[in-house]
């Protein structure tokens, strides 16, 4: 592959998943080398950053990944935001996903991976999995989440789910299959 993966991130708890779970989805990737998070202060920080970004980075082969959540936004209109900040910036060719509308739904979607990353199997029940087969619907999932695991917080959480969460298949979260279906076709992209 050629250049690097640029993630343009929300917040640090994204760094802290993507860097655990990105090595295990992509075998052989490392931190550096195929990909760079950089996390940013919210989604105020991360739009005044992107022009910025985007328009002055110098390294050839480089594509840029910019990820935040939706947070009960106009998918849409966030969407096009964005893109078109990409496009403004002479990065036409970035993804932008959203975490519908939590990255936390993204845990809620693999409940068996939730049950592991905390030592929890009651978390992974027939009721819970019935209760959250569409995380992504759940206008605050982190909370649900606290709920499931009170000793839940997002930097430790992050850390502990990079290790567990699983391939879009197991788990119920669209937003979730989006992001590593986009990311897969980028990188088919880049190595061809």
């Amino acid at each position: 592959m050629e250049g690097r993966l640029v993630f343009l991130l929300e917040e640090p708890s994204m760094k802290l998943l993507l860097e655990g779970l990105l090595p295990r989805l992509m075998p052989g990737w490392v931190v550096g080398q195929h990909f760079l998070c950089i996390p940013h202060e919210g989604k105020s920080d991360l739009d005044r950053s992107i022009p910025r970004k985007l328009s002055a980075w110098q390294i050839p082969g480089d594509r840029f990944v910019i990820l935040r959540d939706n947070d009960g936004a106009d998918c849409a209109a966030v969407l096009n935001k964005i893109q078109a900040m990409c496009v403004a910036s002479g990065r036409p060719d970035s993804l932008v996903r959203l975490a519908c509308q939590e990255l936390e739904a993204w845990y809620l979607g693999d409940l068996e991976a939730v049950a592991a990353a905390f030592e929890q199997p009651k978390v992974n029940s027939p009721a819970h999995r019935k209760k959250f087969v569409n995380p992504d619907a759940w206008q605050k999932p982190s909370v649900e989440l606290e709920r499931l695991v009170p000793r839940f917080q997002k930097g430790a959480g992050a850390r502990a789910m990079a290790q567990h969460l699983r391939e879009p298949e197991y788990n119920r979260s669209h937003s979730y299959g989006k992001f590593v279906k986009g990311l897969r076709r980028l990188v088919q992209e880049m190595t061809s």
